[in-house]
């Protein structure tokens, strides 16, 4: 399949201001902070960028937990083999086992680092259990708000050392483009492909430095989080708009599993018309007993799956999407009314109070509920320690390929992975530059390809193409017209007279948007199976033939295609 072209990068306007460091981590989630925070008393100086506040990232919106073998009957195998059954035979079980062996020691120290469990009878991490986990494995904070609390503890440990010589925080920040030097100037290991030279970032008013600049660096960590804002419906905040992914595949690097993108079975359904980020009915209300029902009131997950609605969430997204096709309707409904109003107020109370601000009791009445893009699998590929294919550029968090969800992530497991990989990524280049492998930054080079910019209306166009084409129900009729779709958006907005679009934020975000979406798109049509978070009508089965990752990158001229990333497993 002859792949779309895409720009090797942004149009933007020359970097009027040039700072450097040893490391630029770029994200202030739980990888990025941890990243930079392992970092900070490692290398000389660490540059941490991120796109709003400090406390802005993705990891804030986590309701559910962290999930790890902390409990004494519970081990690392069982956790590994429970991640594997949700892979869907495409989990790199190295990458596996490295995260639920590492994990439990990482979440003690968050502990460590002032992260505020909720605590059982014993004195000990209360542990709960979620879909896909057959142990009580979920370590949670303030009932359904563990991300705002592992932020909040983070957070509190960047701003005690905000005035250290040795770190910088650049908030309001949106990286462009990932610079790149010539090939081979990354010396010895480089196997001659242009290395990482810093990043292009741009500063908005709030910000440090105004305007475009360029941090220039020998290592850069992108810790960018998901590509929601590429689907019209999404838990994902505003932010999420992939800009990781589309700045490492423009500068070289091969993305992988695109195609995998996790549908959150129980997000509140607010009529047709409802768009951007939507409430989000963590899975830990389904962990605790809260039953699926349809618009009949038929609980209709008992015959789906042995683990009726703690199935993994591809599974059960796609029996809500059967059973509204059955019923004609548009939602199903969540009944937690069993489990009682005090159970319900003091083990969730942020998500009661979200409903309530949608006039919803649901103490009193099932909530309407719907799939919405929820995780995205695939990302950037990358070694266990984090390195791509770019030598000098590294990725974790959710917008890293590890190789741990395969074809669809088990629950909590993202926290930890972000946790792990990020506190591996920063020794990995700690021992890099004790070893003096990591040496000043190359001058950046332009790239081949040319530079591209969409236009920001045409957001809604590419939200529309990916969501018809590529939902949760997927064919090839519906993803060639999504392709086409996507092929017709402008992308040369800045050289059109008839087009009004300059370089600025929200044409920068739409066009990542843009090259996500055709990225993400291309790849689900060429893997003519159904597996994990990918089902396809035309293909409904897996195969074994694809029990292979789909991995593309860009070639010097822009176009998309397969590839061998130097770090695949």
């Amino acid at each position: 399949m002859n792949g779309p072209r895409l720009a090797r990068a942004l149009a933007a306007p020359a970097p009027g201001w040039t700072t450097a460091a040893d490391a630029v981590v770029v994200g202030s989630g739980i990888a990025g902070l941890t990243a930079a925070l392992e970092l900070r008393t490692r290398v000389p100086r660490v540059l941490l960028v991120t796109k709003g506040e400090l406390s802005s990232g993705s990891t804030v919106w986590a309701q559910g937990g962290i999930a790890a073998a902390l409990h004494p009957e519970d081990t690392p195998d069982a956790h590994l083999t429970d991640t594997l059954t949700a892979g869907g035979g495409l989990s790199d079980p190295d990458a596996v086992r490295v995260l639920v062996t590492e994990g439990p020691d990482r979440v003690r120290e968050l502990v460590a680092r002032g992260t505020t469990f909720d605590l059982g009878p014993d004195g000990g991490i209360a542990l709960t259990r979620e879909g896909g986990h057959r142990a009580d494995r979920i370590a949670h904070a303030g009932g359904d708000a563990t991300g705002r609390e592992i932020s909040r503890a983070l957070v509190a440990q960047i701003d005690a050392v905000r005035h250290d010589p040795g770190i910088e925080v650049i908030e309001n920040a949106l990286v462009l483009d990932v610079l790149t030097g010539e090939p081979g100037a990354g010396g010895p290991g480089s196997g001659g492909r242009p290395p990482v030279a810093g990043v292009t970032l741009h500063v908005r008013g709030a910000g440090t430095r105004d305007g475009v600049g360029a941090a220039l660096a020998p290592v850069v960590v992108l810790a960018t989080g998901g590509v929601g804002q590429v689907f019209r419906s999404s838990t994902n905040p505003p932010g999420a708009t992939g800009d990781g992914i589309a700045a490492a595949l423009r500068a070289g690097a091969a993305v992988g599993d695109l195609e995998f993108v996790q549908f959150h079975p129980t997000v509140l359904w607010r009529g047709l018309g409802a768009k951007g980020q939507q409430p989000l009915i963590s899975e830990a209300v389904r962990g605790e007993g809260a039953l699926l029902l349809d618009v009949d009131g038929v609980r209709f997950m008992p015959a789906e799956h042995e683990l009726a609605e703690l199935a993994p969430r591809d599974v059960v997204a796609h029996a809500i999407v059967r059973r509204t096709a059955a019923t004609g309707a548009d939602h199903v409904l969540l009944d937690a009314r069993h489990l009682g109003a005090a159970f319900l107020r003091r083990r969730f109370p942020s998500i009661t109070a979200r409903l309530a601000g949608h006039g919803i009791d649901w103490t009193e009445e099932p909530v309407p509920v719907a799939p919405a893009q929820h995780y995205h699998s695939g990302g950037v590929v990358t070694d266990a320690r984090g390195r791509t294919d770019v030598p000098g550029l590294y990725a974790v968090g959710e917008v890293a390929c590890t190789g741990v969800h395969g074809a669809n992530r088990l629950a909590s497991n993202s926290l930890l992975e972000g946790l792990v990989f990020a506190h591996r990524a920063a020794r990995d280049v700690a021992r890099r530059y004790d070893d003096g492998e990591l040496r000043r930054a190359p001058d950046p080079v332009a790239r081949p390809g040319g530079t591209g910019l969409v236009a920001a209306p045409a957001r809604s166009r590419v939200q529309r193409a990916t969501s018809d084409g590529a939902g949760p129900v997927r064919s090839a009729e519906s993803l060639a017209r999504a392709a086409a779709d996507l092929a017709a958006v402008r992308t040369d907005a800045h050289r059109a007279s008839d087009v009004v679009a300059d370089p600025q934020a929200a044409e920068w975000e739409t066009t990542n948007v843009h090259h996500v979406a055709t990225a993400l798109v291309h790849a689900a049509a060429l893997r003519t199976e159904s597996r994990g978070g990918h089902f396809r009508t035309d293909f409904p089965a897996p195969d074994a033939a694809w029990r292979r990752r789909v991995a593309l990158a860009l070639d010097d001229d822009g176009a998309l295609a397969e590839a061998v990333p130097a770090v695949a497993r």
